[in-house]
């Protein structure tokens, strides 16, 4: 349940109007009873997932030998991002998201009961355990299409900054809990981490059914069609709304350009996330530990900025220069942080968690504002799916290159790609952008 470009390592019904203190003078409440269903059920179930999911790759790990077959169950697991999420959107801003999201929990759920009883009293079929991976990715593809696109909904006038500060906040979670999975495992094994995720995937299930935020986009695509008179179904259906969704993408100069930016963004991260951790290893003694650590610096800026950003509230007419200055020092750290000393390195990741907060921040916030509730499914499922391929480009490249060149200079030049794609398309086309990152919280 997260944005995966970290971003660089979610009318209210009479919940919101309920009586209450006010947060930092609005009159509106973020903390509503919708609100905080489904912030605490994220935090379930992102615990349990990210428990039984590192767990299941050290497993494959120990159990086959052999790097292929870890680095291959990593590629059966993202591989549905490719096509997904945009397949998704279509279907989710139709149909209903709060009912895709708790049925998806719940199947994830059953899905895990059985990898648990499997791994106790059956026989180990890796070719099933792979085809169990490829599944709960294709799921969690679906799922992070409908949480972004239900989420906004939840978020009263005036708390979008809070709110998204939050979201921010629940990846820093996964960080921190993946050292603990690592622990667990080699305490206890992998059967009850599965069994804890199946059950942490269904209290969550639970609890999301208790939302009552009405979804009026529904009824307003079928106002539509009867305007319209259209009489199309099935896979014509579909197809009519996959095409108007790209056709609004397209249309849409201001979200197009900053769609491409972050394809670019993600490439860079796929380069870093590569070859990063091979380059400490090959550099430095006992390299991976000392990646942990100048790594958590990364964590330690999240939580810094996430709690900055819940307390401060930016500027309204700054906030696309901040986003684009955001941007280029994201490009320049990650064209120097391998040339400083350890020190120096550890900062570098604490601003590059402050400044990836800030960027994630103001991002999604006003693309969540600016798109309709009706368009948010296919927004965010073509936002996905770029954001992978230039992801899976990023590191099949790196992978390629590191033939030819060490892994140092490969990130340096993939940020000042990244450097260089900011100023082009954000800050060549702040007339498209400015309108919607400048807007009212």
């Amino acid at each position: 349940m997260q944005d995966k470009d970290s971003e660089r390592g979610l009318d209210i019904d009479s919940n919101s109007n309920a009586a209450g203190a006010s947060e930092g003078g609005n009159p509106n409440p973020l903390w509503t009873k919708d609100f905080t269903i489904i912030t605490i059920g994220s935090v379930i179930s992102i615990a349990g997932s990210v428990l039984s999911g590192f767990a299941m790759s050290l497993f494959v790990l120990d159990y086959t030998g052999k790097p292929f077959y870890f680095a291959l169950f990593g590629i059966l697991y993202f591989l549905p991002s490719v096509a997904a999420p945009i397949l998704a959107g279509p279907f989710l801003d139709r149909f209903s998201r709060k009912k895709t999201i708790y049925m998806l929990d719940f199947i994830t759920s059953g899905i895990y009961v059985i990898f648990t009883l499997v791994m106790q009293f059956g026989r180990i079929n890796m070719p099933i355990v792979a085809a169990g991976t490829f599944l709960i990715g294709t799921i969690n593809s679906v799922y992070q299409v409908a949480y972004q696109s239900f989420y906004p909904l939840l978020i009263t006038k005036g708390n979008y900054s809070k709110a998204y500060s939050i979201a921010s906040s629940l990846e820093t979670l996964a960080m921190m809990v993946t050292p603990i999975s690592a622990f667990v495992y080699n305490k206890v094994g992998l059967v009850p981490l599965l069994a804890f995720n199946a059950v942490t995937y269904f209290i969550a299930a639970v609890m999301e059914t208790q939302i009552t935020q009405s979804e009026d986009y529904i009824e307003k695509r079928k106002a539509e069609d009867s305007l319209e008179g259209e009489t199309l179904r099935g896979l014509k259906r579909f197809a009519s709304d996959f095409k108007e969704g790209m056709s609004y993408l397209v249309s849409e100069k201001g979200l197009f350009f900053v769609a491409i930016y972050f394809t670019f963004s993600a490439m860079d991260s796929g380069v870093i996330e590569t070859l990063t951790l091979p380059y400490f290893k090959m550099n430095f003694e006992n390299g991976e530990y000392i990646y942990m650590v100048v790594g958590a610096g990364a964590a330690v800026g999240r939580v810094v900025g996430g709690m900055v950003h819940y307390r401060l509230r930016l500027p309204q007419h700054r906030k696309f220069d901040i986003a684009l200055f955001v941007y280029i020092s994201l490009g320049i750290i990650g064209a120097i942080f391998l040339y400083t000393p350890l020190p120096a390195m550890f900062v570098l990741f604490s601003l590059t968690g402050i400044l990836g907060v800030t960027s994630y921040n103001i991002r999604i916030s006003a693309t969540q504002r600016y798109v309709p509730d009706e368009k948010k499914g296919r927004f965010n499922g073509t936002f996905n799916t770029l954001n992978v391929i230039g992801m899976l480009i990023g590191q099949a490249g790196a992978g390629i290159i590191s033939l030819v060149l060490d892994s140092r200079t490969i990130i340096t030049i993939s940020a000042l790609v990244g450097l260089a794609a900011a100023v082009v398309l954000i800050g060549g086309n702040r007339r498209h952008i400015a309108p919607i990152y400048n807007t009212e919280d």
